[in-house]
């Protein structure tokens, strides 16, 4: 699994995913953020990580019964047990909530196992214990029936989709109080490195429009004066 560089995590923890969908639009990427995925709870710092993923299909009675969960390999639990330190456990849940992807036992793991985040476009339960974990969540709605009365587990990191995305293993997974982008591994150091630029400008244009200027010639900076405003403001600011 391609794993992000420090310099890259770090970069992505402090820019937004509005800002990434843009940079990866540039590059005629335009379906890379989560639908329908929502955070638990608001966070100070951005989740950043490479994607460990985990395939759900259509339960089917004869093959998903309770005791399944006794097989110590049974996907779900091996795959709680593999995700690696630092990267963000993504599941597809066919964007069906009916039945939970996890619930707090499994996710408090993940969390005492250094795992950046967890991502389902199903739903959680216990999702109110969930919350207060010490580890980013997002999912669609809450769930209380257990997975297996509608998903059976199945492949663990392989290619999947997440909320009608395509997530590969090793894409770096980037969420915010927004929802979650997915940025293709072998872009993910120059959308970080492009993003906080973006951002940097982006702060400057903020502090110009809230004191009454004009977004004309200014957002994009298509006035010379603008780029000669911006130039300032980053020696001033030592940004």
């Amino acid at each position: 699994m391609t794993k992000l560089n420090s310099g890259t995590r770090e970069r992505l923890k402090n820019v937004s995913t509005a800002t990434i969908c843009t940079a990866l639009f540039k590059r005629g990427l335009r379906n890379q953020f989560i639908q329908d995925v929502r955070p638990l709870k608001t966070r100070r710092d951005n989740m950043v990580g490479e994607a460990f993923t985990l395939r759900y299909i259509p339960a089917r009675e004869d093959l998903n019964p309770i005791s399944v969960f006794e097989d110590r390999l049974h996907p779900q639990r091996k795959a709680v047990e593999d995700c690696p330190p630092g990267a963000v456990f993504v599941i597809d849940s066919r964007k069906d909530p009916r039945a939970a992807s996890a619930g707090s036992i499994l996710v408090s793991r993940l969390m005492v196992r250094g795992v950046a985040g967890i991502v389902t476009d199903g739903g959680f339960r216990d999702s109110p214990e969930i919350a207060e974990l010490a580890i980013a969540a997002y999912h669609s709605r809450p769930a209380a029936p257990t997975n297996i009365t509608h998903h059976q587990a199945l492949d663990i990191n392989v290619p999947i989709g997440c909320g009608d995305v395509a997530v590969w293993p090793g894409d770096a997974v980037v969420g915010d109080a927004e929802g979650v982008v997915i940025i293709p591994a072998a872009l993910a150091d120059e959308i970080g490195a492009e993003a906080v630029e973006m951002t940097v400008f982006e702060d400057f244009v903020t502090e110009e429009v809230l004191k009454g200027r004009s977004i004309l010639g200014l957002y994009p900076p298509t006035d010379a004066q603008s780029r000669i405003d911006f130039a300032a403001w980053r020696e001033r600011t030592r940004r």
